[in-house]
């Protein structure tokens, strides 16, 4: 059998967890913080489809200023608007020419919820925005109330966990339980990273959260699972073979180069589709796409060097 392999991975596992301790960190400070800090306490900023409240976007043919930008939040308030909420939406050129207007930038307002019926409200934000901007044209309205708000965010909390619980049922029925427990690891590990960054792109450019976030981190979560479970299928097919020529740490480090190439061709394949469409695609899916993105990249890591990683040092400890 040749021992050559083209990654020694096995002789590097600590640097791996030193790197996804790297990767966390952050992101769990963050989310900490944003616990203690956030009027509902949750560690990432939820948008209105959990917390309910309206979002307003309006059209705008210049690009904004973060100064200007202060000022309509200012003007805003003046004019009784409840603590609003402003983000400015590029307008890549790309979908600039699919628009007979010019349309350069999207004020996106999320403001307390608006009921249809109450047009007062909704007249103070209209009125504000054309007074410093006549062009200005408001293009959507959506408005989630609080009740349904606060439903939605336990349900997909509830689809969360049976999701994974799903998966350490299935895993433990298919591997030995310590293959089950790495892997369940394993997809904290890239659940967390995503959550993180997401809560720090909260905390200093305030992206929030939505249905489709949930959506995303679902899709990341069997992504990742098919992923380990590849390279675990490989490990224990390799142990029948090998486990009387090779030590278990060699047979880890033997099957995991045999399922590099195509663990990184089919992240590459679906990371250039993913690209695509975060660059030219909606405005309103980008988020949504950047998750996957995270996702994806991370998922990849942690079966190559994480979760076989994990499993490799179970079974050393477990022997000693």
């Amino acid at each position: 059998m040749e021992n050559k392999h083209l990654i020694n991975i096995e002789k590097y596992r600590w640097l791996w967890f030193i790197l996804s301790a790297i990767l966390l960190l952050p992101g769990i400070v963050a989310m900490i913080y944003s616990s203690i800090t956030y009027p509902d306490h949750l560690p990432l900023k939820v948008g209105i489809d959990y917390k309910g409240g309206t979002i307003l976007n309006y059209t705008v043919d210049k690009d904004i200023t973060n100064n200007e930008l202060s000022k309509i939040r200012t003007n805003l308030e003046n004019n009784g608007v409840e603590n609003p909420s402003l983000q400015i939406i590029k307008v890549n050129s790309s979908q600039q020419a699919q628009n007979d207007d010019k349309i350069n930038s999207i004020i996106s307002i999320r403001t307390k919820f608006i009921d249809e019926k109450n047009t007062e409200e909704l007249s103070k934000v209209s009125e504000t925005i054309k007074a410093e901007y006549p062009n200005t044209e408001l293009i959507q309205v959506n408005s989630v109330g609080p009740t349904l708000g606060k439903e939605l965010l336990k349900n997909s909390m509830i689809a969360l966990t049976l999701a994974f619980l799903g998966i350490v049922v299935y895993l433990t029925i298919r591997f030995q339980l310590d293959f089950a427990v790495a892997t369940i690891l394993a997809l904290f590990h890239d659940a967390i990273f995503v959550l993180g960054v997401f809560s720090i792109l909260g905390l200093f450019f305030n992206v929030s959260i939505d249905g489709l976030f949930i959506t995303a981190i679902l899709t990341v979560i069997g992504f990742s699972v098919h992923d380990t479970i590849v390279v675990f299928d490989r490990i224990r097919e390799n142990l029948r073979y090998y486990s009387r020529k090779m030590n278990f740490s060699e047979i880890v480090n033997l099957s995991v180069n045999q399922t590099l190439a195509r663990s990184i061709n089919t992240s590459l394949t679906t990371l250039i589709t993913l690209l695509a469409l975060y660059f030219f695609g909606g405005v309103t899916t980008k988020d949504f796409v950047l998750a996957m993105i995270l996702g994806i990249v991370i998922g990849t890591y942690s079966s190559i060097f994480f979760a076989s990683m994990l499993i490799d040092v179970w079974r050393n400890r477990k022997k000693a």
